[in-house]
């Protein structure tokens, strides 16, 4: 059988490859082996793989944060699953042709989901809807705004916020970026840069923003954060920039701005699994109903990982890239 293991900390393309490993054999009690069709390369790998992470692990190790696929076998005592139910892996092992493990590892998905979409929904799609529902309650036409708006997280907050009548506005780095977004229904799209504040506030008529969403830090963030509206929250999920947080103080003495982290494994360690199971119910219906797609640029077999590592690196993708560990 083969995995893809990380060998060291570094470069991904580099430091990722393809071996064989033996078949995880047949379950045990409470167990269940699934066919990996579909994993998806999430930023948060690269950033694990080359030592930009919360946490390093110890090498040489498997790897992988999101895989889908199908069940193939079932141990005793397993009442959850059967043998061909579509699901999702919890495991942060996902990178191999078949997982042995328990069977609340393992996410039940509808029967019609495609499981090439499923790879993506672990991580991005459930950020999306926990920094949307999570921190300040939002109702139809209010307004939030992100940066970082045309990312995978940025692109599914859009097309959640939209199907629930919550307004957006997102900024990019580039022009180009702008009536992308808004087909995918972003209400205003704006160009990052001086005077983004008044800028803005001409898109939304002066709105009071309630929610601001940063994925970059640096300065980025304090531009973001004078536009939310008197009383508000900003939630910090990445640090594209490589620089710490740079918000003015004026923000949270006089305005009453409140800034707060996200980090979707401190969150998924806090719920039960009946609560992750009845989170990713409601997001995989988004899923089959068509609010959330995300394009696919490329896909690898294993044995290309490391070509998959360098696809996953470049800058203006025009969509993720996935490995397709059996085919």
């Amino acid at each position: 059988m083969k995995a893809a293991e990380l060998t060291a900390i570094g470069p991904a393309e580099n430091v990722v490859r393809c071996i064989d490993v033996d078949n995880p054999g047949e379950p045990g009690e409470g167990e269940v082996v699934v066919d990996i069709v579909a994993c998806s390369i999430n930023p948060a790998d690269i950033l694990l793989i080359e030592g930009n992470y919360a946490t390093k692990p110890e090498t040489p190790c498997p790897h992988g944060i999101e895989g889908a696929g199908t069940v193939t076998a079932v141990g005793s005592g397993v009442t959850s699953l059967k043998v061909g139910d579509k699901v999702m892996s919890l495991a942060r092992t996902n990178w191999v042709q078949q997982i042995r493990d328990k069977a609340e590892t393992f996410i039940r998905l509808p029967a019609d989901v495609d499981l090439a979409q499923a790879a993506m929904l672990k991580v991005n799609v459930a950020t999306a809807h926990l920094m949307l529902t999570t921190y300040v309650p939002l109702s139809k036409g209010d307004w939030l705004i992100q940066n970082a708006a045309n990312s995978g997280v940025g692109v599914d907050l859009i097309r959640l916020a939209h199907a629930d009548g919550v307004r957006t506005v997102n900024i990019v780095r580039r022009a180009g970026f702008i009536e992308p977004l808004k087909k995918l229904g972003a209400d205003a799209v704006v160009v990052d840069g001086p005077d983004l504040a008044q800028r803005v506030a001409a898109e939304t008529g002066g709105a009071q923003i309630k929610l601001g969403i940063d994925a970059v830090g640096g300065s980025a963030i304090g531009r973001l954060t004078d536009c939310v509206g008197e009383s508000g929250t900003v939630v910090n999920y990445g640090l594209l920039s490589g620089e710490p947080c740079q918000i003015d103080a004026f923000n949270f003495v006089f305005r009453d701005i409140k800034l707060v982290g996200f980090w979707l494994a401190r969150i998924m360690r806090e719920l039960e699994f009946s609560e992750i199971q009845a989170m990713y119910d409601k997001l995989s219906a988004r899923l089959v109903d068509g609010t959330i797609h995300v394009d696919i640029e490329a896909s690898y077999p294993l044995e290309k990982v490391s070509q998959a590592m360098a696809h996953a690196k470049r800058e203006a993708r025009g969509g993720k890239v996935q490995l397709r560990p059996n085919g």
